[in-house]
């Protein structure tokens, strides 16, 4: 995966730092999501469905699709900030567009702006089912950058 839009991380360890810090979420390891992609201002999280995660119709949770999508963008700012520093979402609009239905999500997040102490981004959930993508939801999020507490 190319970086978006000409966007460079200012760290070298970039993938490293941006995976450390979704391995470190564990209701991302509970619900079974995968960091699948990561490149500058880029990240795409994928989640295969099982029913612990869906709604009293049998499809994908509002609650699950929103998380990805904030998940997505965020690990998608992440991949650009300088050692020492995180995000933190300060504001996210989704709009669900479609049900989650199908065998699997993809998340795919990425950077619209990115500054010294905010980051906007953006993200789309898609649904798979039989193998083609149906757009579900859009967000839109604000973060703000904040010192990284080890």
């Amino acid at each position: 995966m190319a970086a978006m839009d000409g966007l460079t991380a200012a760290n070298p360890q970039f993938e490293q730092v941006t995976r450390a810090m979704f391995a470190g979420q564990p209701f991302m390891a509970y619900i079974g999501a995968e960091l699948a992609a990561v490149a500058p201002g880029y990240a795409e999280i994928r989640l295969p469905f099982k029913p612990e995660v869906t709604q009293h119709n049998g499809y994908f949770h509002g609650g699950v699709i929103a998380t990805l999508a904030d998940n997505s963008g965020g690990a998608a700012g992440y991949t650009l900030l300088p050692p020492g520093k995180a995000l933190l979402t300060v504001e996210l609009k989704i709009n669900l567009l479609a049900p989650g239905r199908g065998e699997l999500l993809i998340a795919r997040g990425r950077v619209l702006r990115h500054g010294r102490s905010l980051v906007v981004g953006a993200a789309e959930v898609f649904a798979v089912e039989d193998g083609r993508e149906s757009l579900c939801a859009s967000e839109l999020m604000t973060l703000m950058v904040v010192d990284r507490r080890d």
